[in-house]
């Protein structure tokens, strides 16, 4: 069984913890609909027209 050679620092520790906090720090990436031109999520359905990947999923008001 793997035994670490050195105690891991508390600065070390914390900094390994941490990357998962500044990850939910960066702006979310939007990608255009390619149906109504508006910024979305990547691989999500348009909420203005409804549509993925060229096929109406939902109906929108």
């Amino acid at each position: 069984m793997a035994v670490p050679k050195a105690k891991t620092s508390k600065w070390r520790r914390d900094q390994r913890r941490a990357k998962s906090f500044f990850e939910r720090l960066k702006p979310p990436s939007l990608s255009k609909c390619p149906s109504c031109g508006e910024m979305i999520l990547p691989h999500r359905v348009c909420p203005y027209c409804g549509e993925y990947r060229g096929r109406k999923v939902i109906e929108v008001e």
